[in-house]
């Protein structure tokens, strides 16, 4: 297998260093609690930092009880100006004082009172809903399907998926980049920025609980790293990965990939075949777009059926999958029907409908 050394592994894993954050479509910030206690320190701090600039240029302030100015009058007169109170016992009488007061006590009314109304408020509300939205999201994720990799391969991947009724809230997106997760936020599917090929990366994206995995990854070394690590955290989830070189499919499979697509490979024969036959190319390329024209689906026998020949199906039968084998219409093995088989059929896409995901 080609594959980077050692080297080229820790730098790409180096390079993915960032954040890891769930994105619905917002990023995760910092919990609630935590943010009022940071703006609250910083408020103290402002209110203490007045009180000793007052008490230093006391014998600029005048007050009205006893005429001197102490600590505590001091941090009484900060309190007051801060909150816009002003009552007025203490007021500056100096003319360095009166500009102290303009200088620094002003602004620093207006950055303690931006600091507990204003972001105070929008912690309390926007970001306490937020946590909420996330954690009843984790609490409600079940049997759905992960996504690494929102490039090219990724986005075809999961409107496949999606056409064939899958609800886009029961997506989860993986990728290293934050402008990705953001695309895929504005398509309505939850994102979680980290390097997939770790485990706690994959565990917010609560790939324990998941029914498949999707590996559309850059590289090829990336793609087994995260098969393997996916396939440790849950043994009996679906893994589809996508390589670039054909002679990697093996190493994939060997990581606990149940299906693999030689992306490369592929592409090519599409090529060859359309050079060949520009019709048979076009018919190849409308089967694979998955809600127009001819799509290829996987449905279940049903009664009515059970008995009959694959030719003597209304649907164009392709073939039949019998326990874990997958056999041609025309294999002699396959008889009649069963109504344990389910039939990969070609039908015509129509308006409205959903076909039944494969597998």
């Amino acid at each position: 297998m080609k594959l980077p050394g050692q080297d080229a592994i820790a730098r790409q894993a180096g390079e993915h260093l960032v954040t890891h954050q769930v994105q619905l479509p917002r990023k995760v910030v910092e919990r609630p609690i935590r943010q009022v206690a940071k703006r609250l320190s910083l408020a103290l701090l402002i209110l203490i930092g007045t009180a000793f600039i007052v008490y230093a240029d006391r014998e600029g302030y005048t007050d009205n009880s006893d005429g001197s100015v102490d600590l505590l009058d001091a941090a009484y007169y900060a309190t007051v100006t801060l909150s816009t109170t002003g009552y007025g016992d203490i007021t500056p009488v100096s003319d360095s004082a009166r500009l102290t007061n303009i200088l620094v006590v002003t602004p620093f009314r207006v950055l303690f009172l931006i600091i507990l109304v204003g972001t105070t408020l929008e912690v309390l509300t926007e970001r306490t809903r937020e946590e909420w939205r996330l954690n009843r999201w984790r609490s409600a994720l079940r049997d759905h399907t992960v996504v690494v990799g929102f490039g090219t391969k990724g986005r075809s991947a999961i409107q496949t998926v999606c056409a064939t009724g899958l609800n886009k809230q029961q997506v989860v997106v993986v990728d290293p980049s934050a402008k990705a997760i953001d695309a895929a936020a504005a398509d309505g599917y939850a994102g979680v920025i980290g390097d997939a090929t770790r485990s706690e990366v994959l565990k917010r994206a609560e790939v324990q609980r998941a029914r498949q995995i999707i590996v559309a990854t850059q590289r090829d070394d990336t793609a087994v790293l995260v098969t393997l690590t996916a396939r440790q955290l849950n043994r009996g989830v679906k893994i589809v990965a996508a390589v670039r070189e054909e002679e990697n499919a093996p190493l994939l499979k060997q990581s606990g990939a149940d299906a693999v697509i030689t992306s490369a490979s592929a592409a090519g024969r599409l090529l060859g075949l359309s050079v060949l036959s520009p019709a048979a190319g076009m018919v190849m390329e409308d089967l694979i777009q998955q809600g127009s024209g001819l799509d290829i689906v996987e449905r279940p026998v049903v009664k009515a059926e059970v008995g009959k020949t694959p030719r003597e199906m209304d649907d164009l039968v392709v073939s039949v999958v019998r326990g874990h084998r997958v056999l041609g219409y025309d294999d002699p093995s396959v008889g009649t029907l069963q109504l344990t088989d389910r039939l990969i059929t070609i039908v015509r896409a129509t308006p409205g409908a959903r076909a039944l995901p494969l597998g």
